[in-house]
């Protein structure tokens, strides 16, 4: 597994790690550039997706009661997840490859590409499924419900 040098630390995040360090407020010490380039990816996952910090909830969608914003494997692609929608009304959100391929989301390279190729800095509203793909492509999420 390559370290990050320097200047790659500084190519990619477009400045020093003692300011990187200062502008999202953390004075931990981290050994290496590495540590800290995945420190700061968790830190940033964490800050895009708000409905974390929402309680989960049940509602009902056509009928039957089902839990807001915890996706779940099935229906017609490979993951779904019901959320709230822009008028308020709950919508069915699916997302995913069809074919099944694996979620590849811990090899810190393929992760990088995947979240650079679908824009997951800035992730979009919650009823779409671009949220939810970059949600399931964040550093240690859960892919197994």
């Amino acid at each position: 597994m390559k370290t990050l040098t320097k200047e790659d630390f500084k190519s990619k995040h477009g400045d020093e790690k003692e300011e990187v360090r200062k502008s999202i407020g953390e004075n931990i010490e981290v050994k290496s550039f590495k540590q800290f380039d995945e420190e700061f990816d968790k830190k940033c996952d964490e800050c895009l997706f708000e409905h974390e910090s929402e309680p989960l909830q049940e509602a009902e969608y056509q009928g039957k009661k089902v839990k807001l914003n915890d996706p779940i494997r099935g229906g017609s692609k490979k993951f779904y997840v019901y959320v709230k929608g822009p008028t308020g009304k709950v919508v069915k959100v699916s997302f995913g490859d069809t074919t099944g391929l694996s979620i590849k989301r811990d090899d810190p390279a393929r992760r990088r590409s995947f979240r650079a190729r679908h824009r997951c800095d800035t992730p979009g509203p919650k009823w779409k499924a671009r949220y939810w793909s970059c949600y399931q492509w964040r550093a240690g999420a859960k892919v197994n419900n």
